[in-house]
């Protein structure tokens, strides 16, 4: 039961961080005087498409640590499920694909867990990886 307090605390602090935040403008990559887009001056389409996208994600993590915490294996397959399976939002620049990747994979090691210690220990580094991601966006704080 303390780990399900510490989850719901841990996830009403995420949304409030996120409900905080404004709106990101879309980024447009910047140029050299040359005109040349330089590919560490790129920057992703951070549009709403993708913001909702994101958005998905936490919601699925959500439901996915939520039935961890009550102790539901079964409950946490579908929303692994729809994390290492789901289509990708376009915009994801090469270098944060790893983290896409590291996600996929431990969403992966939930859905086929045969218990609850190895979903949680799979749960806890997909979460991992997205505030990781989160940080490489220069998203912090949001979870």
């Amino acid at each position: 039961m303390k780990l399900h307090a510490l989850w719901v605390a841990a996830i009403a602090l995420g949304l409030a961080a996120c409900g905080d935040r404004q709106q990101a403008e879309p980024q447009q990559p910047e140029t050299s005087a040359a005109g040349e887009t330089g590919a560490a001056t790129i920057q992703a389409q951070v549009d709403q498409a993708f913001i909702e996208h994101m958005h998905m994600h936490a919601e699925q993590l959500d439901e996915l640590m939520f039935a961890l915490a009550d102790e539901d294996l079964e409950a946490s397959r579908t929303p692994a499920y729809w994390l290492s399976r789901h289509e990708t939002v376009k915009g994801i620049p090469d270098e944060w694909q790893q983290y896409v990747v590291n996600v996929r994979r431990a969403a992966l090691q939930v859905e086929q867990a045969d218990d609850l210690d190895s979903a949680r220990a799979a749960g806890e580094t997909l979460s991992a990886s997205c505030q990781e991601c989160h940080a490489a966006a220069g998203v912090m704080g949001a979870r």
